[in-house]
């Protein structure tokens, strides 16, 4: 019966890992992504970190992605299109996940 907990508790812990990894990938884009909604306003150094804070903020608003994107693309106005943000959106998630596994 041991071997079975074991088992269990191996998924339990890799399902938590996993979860948590994610929170972070999706955290980091979010920052990424506000940094260079910044670059594109015309904002620097405190400024700009100040809005990537913002954009990782706005991610607690609901379930998914839809609430970063409205946050962006509202304060973008017309310096970028929605294809250009998502696009940004996902490769940005691409660089946040090598990130992290470089930080491990």
């Amino acid at each position: 019966m041991s071997t079975f907990n074991d088992r269990e508790n191996a998924f339990e812990n890799k399902y938590a890992h996993d979860a948590e990894m994610q929170f972070k990938a999706e955290a980091r884009r979010n920052k990424l992504l506000g940094l260079w909604a910044a670059e594109l306003m015309g904002k620097a150094d405190d400024a700009a970190a100040d809005y990537a804070k913002e954009v990782i903020k706005a991610d607690f608003e609901e379930a998914g992605d839809e609430d970063v994107y409205r946050k962006v693309s509202g304060d973008l106005g017309d310096l970028a299109t929605e294809a250009e943000i998502r696009a940004k959106m996902t490769e940005m998630m691409g660089v946040a996940k090598a990130q992290l596994m470089e930080d491990k």
